[in-house]
């Protein structure tokens, strides 16, 4: 259980990690893509409002008209930035290019950008890697195109430098937190070891004086004959002997230790063992009903396996509606999957996930004599030995279901 707390505890902090880079990364993403944009819509709008041509630098500024910052717009903007005109009649058909100010857009090409930029619809957008606006140039329509493919492989440049800086950062924080780890979740795992060795202790405390008073039951009776009495001190050692042993076998399922795993027929098993059970149910005025797939083998611990599928047909046989059916299956695969269904009443009641904590007990009304609360706990402490999962489901009114994926 500890190893799973380390695995689950160094899971939980690297997906904290990458969520908040992941965070970061988009953002910083948006943040240079927005930044782009605005400033090639800012070195379009310049040439724009200068008839289609690159104003002087030397002009600009709040007197000019276009205050802009000295880093979008220097003396050297003229010759860095890289942009074509076409030109539009009212019919919306290319009437002038002007490609003096790029070498790397034929006029073909520039009259078919400016087509698909009306296509769109929209004044403002990215064509590839141009940023275009569309505006009104006197009696006609002009498309001015600004190459933003150096900004964009700059960005991109950053990205990367990101992304590498991130594998290798994951790389020390993975260290890191399986290097820490075991200290933090050393104060749970001492409390776990005491509470699970106080158990441990205990039970093996109270089974001498069990069988003691157990002996000297049966030496009262002998002497002075059978009493209701001793039948009621009987019955409750019984019972009390019963919880010392389910107590023992949870501490002893969820120890580190590894069960032993082998092949075996998981179909045989359960045939098995439902067949013990059939004759208490149909005593009780109930019936089991089996649809179980033949021929289905699986690697595991059979003993476990077979106390697993008891638990749950007892908890089935004690909990199902008088005259109810209990139906259990049993399909093959990877990953053969058990599923016991049975009709309960009281299950609109029940917190479903509290079903498998220690000593919960979801109808107060049953509570005497009808188990001790925690054999649920051992049927999914056994199913995580296996690494498979146990739920329980409320698939119709007045039913309840519990499947198990090995």
């Amino acid at each position: 259980m500890i190893h799973r707390l380390r695995k689950k505890f160094i899971r939980l902090c690297m997906l904290s990690f990458m969520a908040v880079f992941l965070l970061l990364f988009l953002a910083v993403f948006i943040v240079t893509e927005l930044q782009v944009s605005a400033t090639l819509d800012n070195l379009a709008d310049l040439i724009a409002a200068n008839g289609g041509q690159f104003p002087d630098p030397a002009g600009l500024g709040a007197s000019g008209g276009f205050p802009f910052p000295p880093a979008e717009v220097t003396q050297e903007s003229p010759f860095t930035t890289r942009f074509f005109i076409v030109h539009l009649d009212e019919t919306e058909q290319v009437s002038s290019v002007d490609i003096r100010a790029i070498a790397s857009v034929t006029l073909d090409e520039a009259a078919d950008y400016a087509k698909e930029a009306l296509a769109r619809g929209r004044s403002r957008g990215w064509l590839e890697d141009f940023r275009y606006k569309v505006y009104a140039a006197e009696e006609e329509t002009a498309i001015v195109f600004v190459n933003g493919r150096d900004a964009r492989a700059a960005t991109r440049r950053l990205l990367f430098s990101g992304a590498a800086v991130f594998a290798g950062g994951s790389l020390v924080v993975l260290l890191l937190v399986v290097l820490l780890s075991r200290q933090a979740v050393k104060p749970a795992a001492e409390s776990y070891e005491k509470q699970r060795l106080f158990i441990t202790n205990a039970s093996h405390a109270l089974k001498t004086p069990l069988t003691l008073i157990r002996a000297n039951l049966d030496i009262l009776e002998a002497d002075g004959g059978p009493s209701e009495w001793i039948d009621d001190i009987r019955e409750e050692t019984d019972t009390l002997t019963g919880l010392v042993n389910r107590l023992v076998s949870l501490s002893r399922m969820e120890e580190e230790g590894q069960l032993e795993m082998v092949p075996f027929s998981l179909s045989s098993a359960a045939e098995e063992t439902a067949a013990a059970f059939v004759p208490g149910i149909r005593g009780a005025g109930k019936e089991l009903r089996c649809a179980i797939a033949q021929g289905v083998e699986y690697m595991g611990n059979e003993e476990a396996i077979r106390q697993l599928l008891s638990l749950l047909l007892d908890n089935a046989a004690r909990y199902c509606d008088a005259g109810g059916c209990i139906s259990l299956t049993l399909s093959g695969g990877k990953h053969p999957v058990l599923t016991l269904e049975n009709p309960y009443a009281g299950v609109d009641h029940l917190e479903l996930d509290r079903l498998f904590d220690r000593f919960y007990r979801g109808d107060p009304a049953q509570s005497r004599g009808s188990g001790f609360g925690i054999g649920l706990s051992i049927a999914r402490a056994i199913v995580e030995k296996h690494r498979g999962e146990i739920t329980v489901q409320q698939p119709a009114r007045g039913q309840i279901r519990f499947r198990v994926r090995l």
